[in-house]
């Protein structure tokens, strides 16, 4: 799932300075989970904003709707004319959905209300990690299942650093090192072999280091 959080509402308010009619689009997907802007989140928002721009004396027109997905072009289709109303499209999803609105709606400014943050699980009400990379070339048969490219401060690829401590990361001692429960995982399962393979030098090309990512499957074209 991706995590978002909120831009300051500050920092939103200068992004909108001159707009007169405005459009919070909402997303139920991802960011709807995380509580970051599903239908809730967008009233909010548009609250504080209508507030914030009557106390600076340039009362603001905005309008709320939420979308399935704003990552699907599909569930875009209606905002290629409804854009045209507007001065503006305040995009409360992730850096995804800003990207196909701003192709769906040349003529329209359209702006992040959202940090996209990273992959992560929800832990707990309210509390979300980060557990995948998005890497490209996924080596969890091989840890345990355990994410040591996402979870690892350094990214190591071959066991512990040095300075882990009491099963502690170094960089975070909050943070449990990951290439312990890594090993301790493998341990349990009887695959410690697998610790005694040492994985060559990272390829991150996958990982968008070589360019913007792009997949096909020739199978669902049509």
């Amino acid at each position: 799932m991706i995590i978002a959080e909120r831009k300051p509402l500050k920092e939103i308010l200068e992004m909108i300075s001159g707009v007169e009619k405005l459009l919070i689009l909402g997303c139920r997907g991802c960011v709807a989970v995380c509580s970051a802007g599903g239908d809730k989140e967008v009233a909010i928002l548009a609250s504080a904003l209508r507030l914030g721009r009557k106390k600076a004396g340039k009362p603001i027109e905005i309008h709320e709707d939420t979308y399935i997905r704003q990552c699907d072009p599909e569930y875009l289709e209606p905002l290629k004319e409804e854009g045209k109303k507007y001065d503006a499209v305040l995009s409360m999803a992730c850096g995804v959905g800003v990207n196909f609105i701003a192709e769906c709606c040349p003529g329209v400014r359209v702006m992040p209300a959202l940090n996209t943050s990273f992959y992560g699980a929800n832990l707990s009400s309210g509390e979300w990690a980060e557990m995948c990379a998005g890497c490209g070339a996924c080596i969890l048969h091989l840890t345990g299942g355990l994410c040591p490219v996402a979870r690892c401060a350094k990214h190591l690829s071959n066991g512990p650093c040095g300075g882990s401590v009491g099963g502690r990361c170094e960089v975070d001692p909050s943070v449990p090192c990951i290439w312990q429960k890594i090993y301790e995982r493998l341990t349990s399962l009887k695959q410690d072999q697998l610790l005694r393979k040492i994985m060559p030098m990272r390829d991150w090309r996958p990982a968008g280091h070589g360019g913007p990512r792009h997949r096909i499957r020739e199978d669902l074209l049509p």
